[in-house]
């Protein structure tokens, strides 16, 4: 089974659109770095995921080393995000964000990478989740002020699952 290292964007974007639960029940496991979880998720979300499933992965020293040589070199990414690259590259698990400065490192070092439009799409091909619920659930999350998806893809997405 694939694994999938997220940042918090993306999880904050699944549970705006009351998506999490569905999200457990993809064929993927989801993991995040011990740092951002104590972070950025710690208490009642942090609690749910974990019962839901969410790996909660303790950086190696090499890990480590590479993260923070990673923050050294761009300090747009934060330390959590880091903590996640680190992970994802020595482990060769897939990273999944909705943060551009993630994803251009994730592009230009050549990690596998994805971010929540594709989890949309998941759920659609898989026929995890109907329609209406994808529509509603996107909705909610483009017209959050803090929404940062590409508009034209939002609206492509959502009128498929208006269909």
């Amino acid at each position: 089974m694939s694994i999938l290292v997220s940042d918090t964007s993306v999880l904050i974007d699944l549970e705006r659109a009351q998506l999490l639960e569905d999200t457990f029940r993809l064929p993927f496991e989801f993991a995040v770095p011990d740092l951002l979880y104590e972070r950025e998720l710690a208490g009642a979300l942090g609690d749910q995921l974990v019962a839901l499933g969410l790996r909660v992965e303790v950086l190696t020293p090499a890990e480590l080393s590479r993260a923070t040589t990673v923050r050294r070199q761009d300090a747009r990414l934060s330390v959590p995000d880091t903590f996640a690259f680190a992970i994802a590259q020595s482990r060769q698990w897939t990273l999944l964000t909705g943060d551009g400065s993630l994803r251009e490192l994730a592009v230009a070092e050549a990690i596998d990478m994805h971010g929540v439009l594709w989890l949309f799409d998941e759920f659609a091909d898989g026929d995890h989740v109907p329609f209406h619920r994808l529509h509603n659930g996107l909705s909610t999350i483009f017209a959050h002020p803090r929404c940062r998806l590409p508009a034209n893809e939002v609206r492509r997405r959502l009128a498929r699952f208006a269909e």
